[in-house]
């Protein structure tokens, strides 16, 4: 069982920078590979990010990719996203998620997904 808390979301104008964590409980946190996703108000939850447990392989949304970072903490059991140059249709909820595979988080289903955050909330304002 793993437990995800987000924090690190907040209001910042077009342009700034926020950085999101992800703070897990569990020591079977470095068997998943972790990720963001976002759900803006109306729409459906989308991936953003995510990051290989063991190879470390990265994959980001087209729409963020070159201003948004993932990374994680093996030995704090910590996810982050760092996001630069915010715009503000990146306003969203954003969820932390544990899944099987990087990959699969980029371009499955959202249900394959084995554990979510309670998200928290990124308005950036024009």
């Amino acid at each position: 069982q793993v437990q995800l808390v987000e924090s690190g979301g907040g209001l910042v104008q077009a342009g700034g920078s926020l950085r999101l964590s992800c703070a897990a409980s569990g020591r079977t946190f470095n068997r998943y590979s972790m990720g963001w996703f976002r759900q803006a108000l109306g729409k459906e939850r989308e991936f953003v990010a995510s990051r290989g447990h063991i190879s470390g392989s990265t994959y980001y949304a087209e729409s963020v990719k070159g201003r948004f970072t993932i990374s994680r903490d093996n030995v704090n059991y910590t996810v982050y996203l760092q996001m630069n140059s915010l715009k503000p249709e990146d306003t969203a909820v954003y969820y932390c998620a544990a899944g099987p595979s990087a990959y699969t988080m980029a371009t499955k289903s959202i249900s394959e997904n084995d554990y979510w955050g309670q998200g928290t909330q990124v308005t950036v304002s024009s």
